[in-house]
């Protein structure tokens, strides 16, 4: 019933309001020609409004009753969100026996994005993360204001403040689709572990059809931990986009690319190098990708190395099989640690997909007593983006 009271009011309104804009037309019935002043052989069409204006009233009519007014400094602002929310069964399989069942929200993130232009705009993303404690936090993930410089550096932009790290955001979106599993090799903690996704900085972003890069300067330390000191890290990603695909949001169930990247970072801040080769080659019915790194500690002159590969198979619409592995070996103290994934989506609609999957840890050596790590995780996963 309020529902029917609203619809009645707001159209009494807008009619009220348009009385005074309408326009009246005729049309001559031999050439067809439309006036708006009656005469001979004219016929009257009735009153007419613009789209624009009608839009524009209607709009303005609604706001009033509903009582709603949103206020900006930009003419624009874009809301968006990300959940990841899931189950894991951990099976431990060391003598330890340290199983666990639990319920789990891996991700939470809350984004604004303020426009002034087409392409300028600032940005803010908020996450949540569980202290050890227990309690829920609320955390900065992203700070940052991007600016297109095309008119200074063509086919460039930059980001600064709270921003991208070069690698990580590129990788989720072209090689490794399964975030809300687990984090890309780079990051993962059982894998080479790192480096994270965001940190203070700035990243200058180029993007041609067959070239794009990451170019940036950072504090180093990565948002999760304080920055001490004046040293700093340097950071990059020089990917060729081989088939053209430089500009473009791709879409792995709907684009062909093919890309080759080269990525590391020389980090001061935290006493060492890394390097990464990474190749991706995707089309709608599957994606193949792979990367080896190395890894240079110059403050106690270990050095490391690793590799990944994984790979989607989409059979059907909307269901994908998934896998990957990962290897990265500790040559000062022979400590190595595997894991592998295996697993199966179904996409539900463009906002939902629910994942089930294995996840398997194999670390040799990993503590100071030589005890093994030898967990088998059971994952079920529903990731949501609105």
């Amino acid at each position: 019933m309020k529902q029917r009271l609203f619809s009645l009011a707001a159209v009494a309104a807008t009619a009220a309001s348009l009385s005074a804009s309408t326009i009246t037309l005729y049309q001559d019935t031999a050439t067809g020609a439309i006036y708006t002043k009656p005469g001979e052989g004219r016929v009257k069409l009735g009153e007419f409004v613009s789209k624009d204006e009608l839009g524009k009233t209607i709009r303005r009519d609604v706001k009033s009753e509903l009582g709603v007014k949103v206020k900006s400094g930009v003419p624009v602002l874009k809301f968006s969100g990300t959940h990841y929310l899931g189950y894991t069964y951990t099976d431990d399989r060391t003598a330890a026996n340290r199983d666990s069942s639990k319920f789990e929200t891996r991700r939470n993130y809350f984004q604004v994005k303020g426009y002034w232009n087409d392409t300028d705009y600032i940005r803010t993303t908020l996450d949540t993360f569980q202290d050890t404690d227990g309690s829920w936090l609320v955390r900065l993930k992203y700070a940052y204001i991007y600016l297109n410089l095309n008119d200074y550096i063509p086919y460039t932009g930059v980001e600064f403040g709270q921003v991208h790290r070069p690698w990580i955001d590129w990788e989720e979106h072209h090689g490794w689709l399964y975030r809300s599993v687990a984090k890309t090799f780079i990051e993962e903690g059982e894998g080479a572990h790192l480096t994270d996704s965001a940190d203070q900085g700035i990243n200058f972003k180029t993007n041609t059809p067959y070239f794009s890069s990451e170019l940036g300067v950072y504090n180093g330390a990565g948002y999760h931990h304080p920055h001490v000191g004046s040293s700093l890290s340097y950071e990059w990603r020089l990917t060729a986009n081989l088939l053209g695909t430089g500009q473009k949001h791709v879409h792995a169930t709907e684009d062909e690319y093919f890309d080759v990247s080269f990525t590391g970072q020389i980090n001061n801040q935290r006493g060492f190098n890394w390097y990464g080769l990474h190749a991706v080659y995707n089309q709608p019915m599957f994606l193949v990708a792979g990367m080896v790194v190395s890894y240079e500690n110059y403050q106690d002159d270990n050095s490391h190395t690793g590799w990944t590969v994984n790979g989607e198979f989409r059979p059907v619409d909307k269901w994908a099989l998934f896998a990957r592995y990962d290897n990265f070996q500790y040559n000062s103290n022979d400590l190595t640690r595997n894991e592998t994934i295996a697993g199966a989506a179904y996409t539900y609609n463009k906002n939902v997909k629910f994942i089930g999957n294995i996840f398997y840890i194999d670390d040799q050596n990993a503590d100071e007593g030589g005890n093994d790590v030898d967990t088998m995780k059971y994952m079920f996963t529903t990731e949501v983006h609105w």
